[in-house]
């Protein structure tokens, strides 16, 4: 995420699954060879599927609608098990992220071409919404909060997982802002920061994240 003084900005979640699909060889990627390197303006996209989109319920309209501002680039290659993507959007001010994440895996869901399984395996293992997010930046502080939605279900998700943590286990979740002004001081012991003190890099193992997601909270103040 890089932020703006006024309190706009640009975030991008990017997934790296290169390493699981290595592990997992064909099974990942079908039996098929797979080259791409493209990037979808979603704008664009839902142009070209209005008439389909037209016959859909008007929340269903309106929940497509809501990414029309997102751009989703994914780079693939089954020979050399390399697997990207990202998706990327901007907002108005920092509280907007709060709902972006949860807009997100709509994205697949208008998708062009056929989904490998990989992409759909990691639409399965997200589709919950088990955790949320609080943001806010006011006054040169940055505060990320972290938040079970629904313990029951978040603690049948990780006895779920529980049982892949080998596989996963090196998977990272990693956090990183770019910050108007220098950083005077951070909540996080673990963090690293850039030679101009303005961008802030955290990193958890994605399963411990996942477990307690409050290992990522994080407050930043701003220099004066």
């Amino acid at each position: 995420m890089t932020l703006n003084e006024d309190g706009t900005g640009t975030m991008q979640v990017t997934v790296n699954l290169s390493e699981m699909m290595a592990m997992g060889g064909g099974a990942m990627v079908d039996s098929a060879t797979i080259k791409i390197d493209t990037v979808i303006k979603m704008k664009q996209l839902l142009n070209e599927k209005a008439d389909s989109i037209s016959k859909l319920s008007k929340s269903e309209q309106f929940q497509l609608k809501a990414l029309k501002g997102f751009n989703y680039h994914i780079k693939m290659d089954s020979e050399t098990s390399e697997m990207i993507y990202a998706i990327s959007t901007s907002f108005k001010e920092v509280v907007d992220v709060n709902d972006i994440i949860s807009q997100l895996e709509r994205i697949e869901d208008v998708m062009p071409g056929k989904k490998t399984a990989a992409m759909k395996t990691t639409k399965e293992e997200g589709s919950q919404e088990l955790i949320g997010v609080n943001y806010s930046f006011i006054d040169g502080v940055f505060k990320r909060d972290a938040y079970i939605k629904d313990k029951v279900k978040h603690q049948q998700q990780v006895d779920s997982l529980q049982q892949a943590s080998s596989f996963m286990g090196s998977s990272k979740y990693s956090l990183k802002y770019t910050f108007p002004r220098k950083i005077d001081s951070a909540s996080h012991p673990d963090a690293t920061y850039s030679a101009d003190k303005k961008t802030i890099v955290l990193s958890k193992p994605f399963f411990e994240y996942f477990t307690n997601p409050d290992v990522l909270d994080l407050e930043v103040r701003l220099e004066k």
